[in-house]
């Protein structure tokens, strides 16, 4: 293993070549939880693969040829890890997260509150939490370890960290792929309120879509049915969790806290059905 995040286990295959392996493991709060959520993995995995290749015409992505059964010849290993895993295209990663948002929520909304802008962004007043935002705004953060937080940062920080011109490409290429999946999941009864990417490069510079895309771990996904401005709406995603670990007495470092088995099996099915309403 060369490294482990708070949900994917990466593992060198080769020089050209990573085996990703997506767990079960929970992430709230950048914290990961104690108790898994069984299939979550494959989920993610599915989901991600499905966008990936919906994307393919706008960015280059991770993916290769080559599946766990030609790089692991322990078969009864490869059972076990085939559904969850990928075999990935070495990259460099950049040091950012690309958040893209589409209605103002999370700590979109608590940043607007307090200073009517969101990440340095202004805003009009008078917005509703939940609302659609007047445009689609890309709102970078630095990338945490396990443990720690992501925090915002400027699109002046990314330049100084990237490059003007790929910073240019990153923001574009983000918030191209945001508005292609939002409408089509609107279609499936599903609003994508926000999410974000990871890019890496290779050997000639060329940019890459890496680790996940458009899962319920990376984005917000609301059913249109339920969605109403001035609340905020359910989600098909670990929300369960989050408002299950706002009602505790945690400070929200490591460790998390124990999970109460109906949590787990109903945030399970949220993901399944996310899965199902979006690929079928």
């Amino acid at each position: 293993m060369i490294g482990r995040g708070k949900v994917r286990d990466i593992y060198s295959v080769d020089d050209n070549h990573l085996l990703i392996v997506t767990t079960d493991r929970l992430s709230a709060y950048d914290v990961v939880m104690p108790d898994p959520i069984p299939g979550k993995g494959e989920v993610l995995t599915k989901i991600s693969l499905f966008w990936f290749r919906m994307m393919a015409d706008i960015i280059d992505n991770q993916l290769t040829d080559l599946t766990v059964d030609d790089v692991v010849k322990d078969k009864a290993l490869c059972d076990i890890l085939r559904a969850q895993s990928l075999v990935v295209k070495r990259l460099k990663p950049l040091p950012i997260e690309a958040v893209v948002r589409g209605y103002l929520i999370g700590s979109g909304w608590k940043d607007y509150q307090d200073t009517g802008q969101v990440c340095g962004i202004d805003l009009p007043a008078g917005l509703q939490q939940a609302e659609k935002l007047p445009e689609t705004l890309f709102t970078p953060a630095s990338k945490a370890e396990a443990g720690d937080h992501d925090e915002n940062i400027s699109f002046e920080k990314v330049v100084d960290l990237i490059g003007e011109n790929l910073a240019n490409r990153v923001r574009d290429v983000s918030i191209q792929i945001y508005q292609r999946a939002a409408a089509y999941a609107l279609e499936r009864g599903i609003i994508i309120a926000d999410t974000k990417f990871e890019f890496g490069l290779d050997d000639e510079g060329r940019l890459h879509i890496i680790d996940e895309a458009l899962t319920p771990d990376s984005s917000r996904f609301w059913p249109v049915d339920e969605y109403a401005v001035g609340t905020s709406p359910p989600s098909f995603d670990k929300q369960f969790v989050r408002d299950y670990l706002e009602t505790l007495d945690w400070d929200k470092t490591a460790p998390g806290p124990d999970l109460p088995a109906e949590l787990l099996e109903q945030t399970g099915d949220k993901y399944r059905e996310a899965l199902d309403r979006m690929t079928r």
